[in-house]
């Protein structure tokens, strides 16, 4: 009796051995898929971002046969007073905040007119989607014609009504603001897909109801459409302030930061001061700071997200 009681005991054991091979193997199989996709990531990103953090401490220039010494904190004290580049980041925020809430209300209103039962919606859909298919240097090179101050078809549509030419990219008051126009026209595609994608989530049923009950076009939107699409609209503007933020291409090709410094954005900025002014060490400090500012504004972002998912767990 005791012997087929111990038989019995001892025959789970090599099932949960091969149970803990066969998890072995998989968690080896998952290694040697992810590590590929991981290798370009290690290479391209995290070890130039490393290096780029490092060169913040030391006094690293393009010079020829210059010597690099580590110089601790001192780039970051001389940036604390360096007026130049905090008005770029006050430039750079005003720029990422306004193309983000003007790319999102615009986006919004052409995704509710593709969500609509427009006639050759496909064509539609897909001739929205044209600026997202150029790359920012093409849109930069395509808007610098358009706002050319000599023979610009915007200064000709001027003055065929009788209003004087502007220099768009040239003066103090229109350079900023031509170019959120260039950044927001750029940006809308995107957004305007991740918001249509929203809205067919939502039930038609939803719809019909509340216009059974004679809500109007606006009450439904504002009481079933905006209210599902808020974790959506989080995300798109939060991710399109950081896109923003970090942009170089698009207003270098506009105007490279003129005039004035008017559109001087920190990326930029920093471009400057290393290739121009050949100081990699101080303009990666500058890099180090720019790493903070987004690590703190996507840190804010994913605790919103982590509160929410919390919330609604519970």
């Amino acid at each position: 009796m005791s012997t087929a009681t111990k038989t019995d005991r001892s025959v789970p054991a090599p099932r949960t051995k091969k149970l803990g091979h066969r998890a072995r193997a998989q968690r080896k199989e998952a290694i040697a898929l992810v590590v590929p996709a991981l290798l370009p990531i290690i290479i391209f990103s995290l070890i130039p971002l490393v290096s780029g953090v490092a060169l913040g401490f030391t006094n690293a220039t393009l010079k020829r046969n210059a010597e690099i010494e580590f110089i601790g904190f001192g780039n970051f004290i001389e940036l604390l007073g360096d007026d130049r580049f905090w008005g770029s980041f006050g430039i750079g925020i005003v720029w990422a905040g306004s193309v983000a809430l003007l790319t999102l209300v615009c986006a919004m209103g052409l995704a509710l007119l593709l969500n609509s039962d427009l006639r050759l919606k496909g064509l539609t859909r897909v001739l929205a989607l044209i600026p997202w298919a150029m790359p920012p240097v093409v849109i930069a090179i395509v808007w610098r014609m358009i706002y050319n101050p000599n023979s610009g078809p915007l200064n000709g549509a001027l003055e065929a009504v009788g209003i004087p030419g502007v220099n768009w990219l040239g003066d103090f008051s229109t350079a900023l603001p031509a170019v959120i126009v260039v950044g927001v026209w750029a940006g809308i595609p995107q957004t305007t897909v991740l918001l249509l994608a929203g809205m067919q989530s939502i039930s038609a049923e939803q719809h019909e109801a509340a216009a059974v009950d004679g809500a109007g076009a606006f009450r439904r939107f504002w009481h079933i459409t905006l209210p599902a699409l808020r974790p959506v609209i989080i995300a798109v503007t939060a991710l399109d302030f950081i896109w923003q933020f970090n942009s170089f291409g698009l207003i270098y090709v506009l105007t490279e930061g003129g005039p004035g410094g008017k559109t001087m954005i920190p990326p930029l900025f920093t471009y400057l001061e290393a290739f121009r002014n050949r100081e990699i060490g101080y303009a990666s400090a500058m890099g180090d700071v720019l790493v903070v500012a987004i690590m703190l504004i996507l840190s804010l972002y994913l605790i919103h997200q982590f509160r929410q998912n919390k919330g609604a767990r519970s």
